[in-house]
Protein backbone atom coordinates (compact mmCIF):
# COMPACT_ATOMS: atom_id res chain seq x y z
CA UNK A 1 0.00 0.00 0.00
CA UNK A 2 1.31 3.45 -0.90
CA UNK A 3 0.35 7.06 -0.39
CA UNK A 4 -0.17 9.76 -3.05
CA UNK A 5 3.57 9.97 -3.75
CA UNK A 6 4.16 6.20 -4.08
CA UNK A 7 5.91 5.98 -0.69
CA UNK A 8 5.34 2.76 1.32
CA UNK A 9 2.92 3.73 4.09
CA UNK A 10 4.37 1.32 6.68
CA UNK A 11 7.97 2.50 6.31
CA UNK A 12 7.99 4.35 9.65
CA UNK A 13 5.72 2.04 11.65
CA UNK A 14 8.51 0.32 13.55
CA UNK A 15 10.11 3.62 14.55
CA UNK A 16 7.04 5.33 16.00
CA UNK A 17 4.37 2.68 16.54
CA UNK A 18 0.67 3.55 16.82
CA UNK A 19 0.59 7.33 17.17
CA UNK A 20 -2.99 7.29 18.44
CA UNK A 21 -1.79 5.67 21.65
CA UNK A 22 -1.87 8.04 24.60
CA UNK A 23 -3.92 10.72 22.84
CA UNK A 24 -7.34 11.96 23.86
CA UNK A 25 -10.29 9.76 22.88
CA UNK A 26 -13.00 11.08 20.59
CA UNK A 27 -15.78 11.06 23.19
CA UNK A 28 -13.64 12.75 25.83
CA UNK A 29 -12.45 15.23 23.24
CA UNK A 30 -16.01 16.13 22.35
CA UNK A 31 -16.87 16.94 25.97
CA UNK A 32 -13.67 18.87 26.72
CA UNK A 33 -13.80 20.81 23.45
CA UNK A 34 -17.44 21.72 23.96
CA UNK A 35 -16.74 23.15 27.40
CA UNK A 36 -13.70 25.10 26.23
CA UNK A 37 -15.48 26.45 23.17
CA UNK A 38 -18.22 27.75 25.44
CA UNK A 39 -15.68 29.57 27.62
CA UNK A 40 -13.86 31.01 24.61
CA UNK A 41 -17.13 32.16 23.07
CA UNK A 42 -18.19 33.82 26.32
CA UNK A 43 -14.84 35.47 27.10
CA UNK A 44 -13.51 36.32 23.64
CA UNK A 45 -16.38 35.99 21.19
CA UNK A 46 -14.75 32.94 19.60
CA UNK A 47 -16.46 31.66 16.43
CA UNK A 48 -15.67 28.93 13.91
CA UNK A 49 -16.55 28.81 10.22
CA UNK A 50 -15.91 26.13 7.61
CA UNK A 51 -15.40 23.18 9.98
CA UNK A 52 -17.11 21.00 7.37
CA UNK A 53 -13.91 21.23 5.31
CA UNK A 54 -12.02 19.04 7.80
CA UNK A 55 -11.94 15.48 6.40
CA UNK A 56 -13.87 13.08 8.63
CA UNK A 57 -11.35 10.32 8.00
CA UNK A 58 -7.91 9.90 6.47
CA UNK A 59 -4.72 11.90 6.44
CA UNK A 60 -4.60 15.66 5.97
CA UNK A 61 -2.22 18.54 6.62
CA UNK A 62 -3.60 21.56 8.46
CA UNK A 63 -1.76 24.84 7.88
CA UNK A 64 -2.48 28.12 9.62
CA UNK A 65 -1.23 31.60 10.30
CA UNK A 66 0.03 32.09 13.86
CA UNK A 67 -0.45 35.34 15.77
CA UNK A 68 -1.12 34.34 19.39
CA UNK A 69 -0.19 31.70 21.96
CA UNK A 70 -3.82 30.57 22.08
CA UNK A 71 -3.98 29.65 18.37
CA UNK A 72 -3.17 25.91 18.73
CA UNK A 73 -5.78 25.54 21.49
CA UNK A 74 -8.40 27.34 19.42
CA UNK A 75 -7.76 25.05 16.48
CA UNK A 76 -7.93 21.91 18.59
CA UNK A 77 -11.22 22.78 20.32
CA UNK A 78 -12.79 23.72 16.98
CA UNK A 79 -12.26 20.23 15.56
CA UNK A 80 -13.72 16.79 16.15
CA UNK A 81 -10.39 15.13 15.32
CA UNK A 82 -6.97 15.44 16.86
CA UNK A 83 -4.38 17.38 14.93
CA UNK A 84 -0.83 16.22 15.60
CA UNK A 85 0.95 19.57 15.58
CA UNK A 86 4.63 20.20 15.08
CA UNK A 87 5.28 22.06 18.35
CA UNK A 88 8.40 23.82 19.58
CA UNK A 89 10.29 21.53 21.94
CA UNK A 90 10.44 24.23 24.61
CA UNK A 91 6.68 23.87 25.15
CA UNK A 92 7.12 20.31 26.42
CA UNK A 93 9.34 21.57 29.24
CA UNK A 94 6.31 23.32 30.78
CA UNK A 95 4.55 20.56 32.79
CA UNK A 96 0.86 21.35 32.17
CA UNK A 97 1.27 22.70 28.63
CA UNK A 98 3.52 19.82 27.61
CA UNK A 99 1.10 17.25 28.97
CA UNK A 100 -1.90 18.78 27.22
CA UNK A 101 0.05 19.12 23.97
CA UNK A 102 1.07 15.45 24.04
CA UNK A 103 -2.52 14.47 24.83
CA UNK A 104 -3.63 16.11 21.60
CA UNK A 105 -0.90 14.33 19.64
CA UNK A 106 1.54 17.24 19.40
CA UNK A 107 5.20 16.34 19.08
CA UNK A 108 8.40 18.36 19.52
CA UNK A 109 10.43 19.98 16.80
CA UNK A 110 13.77 21.71 17.21
CA UNK A 111 13.14 24.99 15.44
CA UNK A 112 15.92 26.49 13.40
CA UNK A 113 17.36 23.09 12.49
CA UNK A 114 16.58 20.39 9.95
CA UNK A 115 14.87 18.19 12.55
CA UNK A 116 14.72 14.95 10.59
CA UNK A 117 13.13 12.97 13.41
CA UNK A 118 10.25 15.44 13.65
CA UNK A 119 9.75 15.27 9.90
CA UNK A 120 9.69 11.45 10.02
CA UNK A 121 7.21 11.63 12.90
CA UNK A 122 4.93 13.93 10.93
CA UNK A 123 5.07 11.67 7.88
CA UNK A 124 4.37 8.62 10.06
CA UNK A 125 1.23 10.30 11.40
CA UNK A 126 0.03 10.96 7.87
CA UNK A 127 0.81 7.38 6.88
CA UNK A 128 -1.44 6.26 9.73
CA UNK A 129 -4.31 8.37 8.42
CA UNK A 130 -4.00 11.14 11.03
CA UNK A 131 -4.16 14.92 10.75
CA UNK A 132 -0.88 16.82 11.05
CA UNK A 133 -0.72 20.52 11.90
CA UNK A 134 2.02 22.83 10.64
CA UNK A 135 2.67 26.51 11.10
CA UNK A 136 4.65 27.10 7.89
CA UNK A 137 6.11 30.35 9.27
CA UNK A 138 7.76 28.34 12.05
CA UNK A 139 6.78 30.74 14.83
CA UNK A 140 4.32 33.45 15.76
CA UNK A 141 4.34 36.58 13.65
CA UNK A 142 5.74 39.61 15.42
CA UNK A 143 3.63 42.06 13.40
CA UNK A 144 0.43 39.99 12.87
CA UNK A 145 1.12 39.60 9.13
CA UNK A 146 2.30 36.47 7.34
CA UNK A 147 6.05 35.93 7.27
CA UNK A 148 7.82 33.89 4.60
CA UNK A 149 7.08 30.18 5.01
CA UNK A 150 9.81 27.58 5.52
CA UNK A 151 10.35 24.77 3.02
CA UNK A 152 9.82 22.01 5.60
CA UNK A 153 6.06 22.41 5.31
CA UNK A 154 6.23 22.00 1.56
CA UNK A 155 8.54 19.01 1.89
CA UNK A 156 6.00 17.15 4.00
CA UNK A 157 3.18 18.01 1.59
CA UNK A 158 5.22 16.85 -1.42
CA UNK A 159 6.45 13.65 0.23
CA UNK A 160 3.05 12.62 1.61
CA UNK A 161 0.69 13.76 -1.12
CA UNK A 162 -1.88 14.45 1.62
CA UNK A 163 -4.60 17.06 1.10
CA UNK A 164 -3.88 20.43 2.67
CA UNK A 165 -6.53 22.26 4.70
CA UNK A 166 -5.85 26.00 5.15
CA UNK A 167 -7.03 27.70 8.34
CA UNK A 168 -6.83 31.34 9.33
CA UNK A 169 -7.23 32.97 12.73
CA UNK A 170 -8.03 36.66 13.10
CA UNK A 171 -8.58 38.59 16.30
CA UNK A 172 -6.63 36.23 18.59
CA UNK A 173 -3.85 38.83 18.81
CA UNK A 174 -6.22 40.69 21.16
CA UNK A 175 -6.20 37.83 23.65
CA UNK A 176 -4.00 37.92 26.78
CA UNK A 177 -1.11 35.57 27.54
CA UNK A 178 1.18 36.24 24.60
CA UNK A 179 4.42 36.39 26.59
CA UNK A 180 7.48 38.30 25.42
CA UNK A 181 6.23 38.66 21.86
CA UNK A 182 3.02 40.08 23.23
CA UNK A 183 5.02 42.83 24.91
CA UNK A 184 6.92 43.53 21.70
CA UNK A 185 3.70 43.95 19.77
CA UNK A 186 1.76 45.81 22.47
CA UNK A 187 2.25 49.20 20.83
CA UNK A 188 1.77 48.08 17.24
CA UNK A 189 -1.33 49.03 15.32
CA UNK A 190 -3.64 46.05 15.14
CA UNK A 191 -4.89 44.99 11.70
CA UNK A 192 -8.61 45.23 11.02
CA UNK A 193 -10.08 41.71 10.97
CA UNK A 194 -13.47 42.97 9.84
CA UNK A 195 -15.28 41.38 12.79
CA UNK A 196 -15.64 41.44 16.55
CA UNK A 197 -14.03 38.81 18.75
CA UNK A 198 -11.92 35.92 17.47
CA UNK A 199 -12.70 34.07 14.25
CA UNK A 200 -11.25 30.77 13.02
CA UNK A 201 -12.01 29.88 9.40
CA UNK A 202 -11.21 26.62 7.63
CA UNK A 203 -10.89 26.62 3.85
CA UNK A 204 -11.50 23.92 1.27
CA UNK A 205 -8.80 21.21 1.03
CA UNK A 206 -6.43 21.32 -1.92
CA UNK A 207 -3.59 19.19 -3.21
CA UNK A 208 -0.09 20.27 -4.13
CA UNK A 209 0.44 19.49 -7.82
CA UNK A 210 3.20 17.07 -8.76
CA UNK A 211 4.47 19.33 -11.52
CA UNK A 212 4.44 22.98 -12.50
CA UNK A 213 5.47 24.13 -15.98
CA UNK A 214 6.66 20.61 -16.74
CA UNK A 215 8.99 20.45 -13.72
CA UNK A 216 8.58 18.63 -10.44
CA UNK A 217 7.29 20.92 -7.70
CA UNK A 218 10.00 21.60 -5.12
CA UNK A 219 9.43 21.91 -1.35
CA UNK A 220 9.98 25.66 -1.66
CA UNK A 221 7.35 25.95 -4.38
CA UNK A 222 4.94 23.79 -2.39
CA UNK A 223 5.35 26.02 0.66
CA UNK A 224 4.73 29.07 -1.49
CA UNK A 225 1.48 27.53 -2.77
CA UNK A 226 0.44 26.85 0.83
CA UNK A 227 1.28 30.35 2.03
CA UNK A 228 -0.56 31.97 -0.85
CA UNK A 229 -3.64 29.89 0.00
CA UNK A 230 -3.54 31.36 3.51
CA UNK A 231 -2.88 34.87 2.22
CA UNK A 232 -5.88 34.73 -0.11
CA UNK A 233 -8.15 33.88 2.82
CA UNK A 234 -6.79 36.53 5.19
CA UNK A 235 -7.99 40.15 5.40
CA UNK A 236 -5.46 42.53 3.80
CA UNK A 237 -3.89 43.64 7.10
CA UNK A 238 -2.85 40.08 7.94
CA UNK A 239 -1.28 39.10 4.61
CA UNK A 240 2.18 40.37 5.48
CA UNK A 241 4.89 39.68 2.91
CA UNK A 242 2.33 38.10 0.55
CA UNK A 243 0.03 41.15 0.45
CA UNK A 244 1.27 42.62 -2.84
CA UNK A 245 1.12 39.29 -4.64
CA UNK A 246 -2.44 38.61 -3.55
CA UNK A 247 -3.48 42.10 -4.62
CA UNK A 248 -1.88 41.68 -8.04
CA UNK A 249 -2.48 38.05 -8.91
CA UNK A 250 -4.91 36.80 -11.49
CA UNK A 251 -3.85 33.15 -11.50
CA UNK A 252 -6.01 30.15 -10.54
CA UNK A 253 -6.46 28.85 -7.02
CA UNK A 254 -4.94 25.48 -6.02
CA UNK A 255 -6.82 22.41 -7.21
CA UNK A 256 -9.61 21.60 -4.72
CA UNK A 257 -10.02 18.04 -3.48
Amino acid sequence: MTNGRDTPVNSRKDEFGDLRKGTIRRRTRRVVSGVLRGFMRLLFGFRVQGAEHIPKTGAFILISNHIANADPLLIQIAMKRNVHFFTKKEAFAVPVIGRVAAWSGAFPIDRGTADRKAIRRGLAALEQGLGVGIYPEGTRSINFGLQKGFSGAGMIAVMSGAPVVPAIITGSERMPGNGKKGKLTANLERPDPGHEGVLLQFGAPFVIPRERDGKRVSPEQATDIMMMALARMLPPGYRGVYADRVAAETGPLPTAV
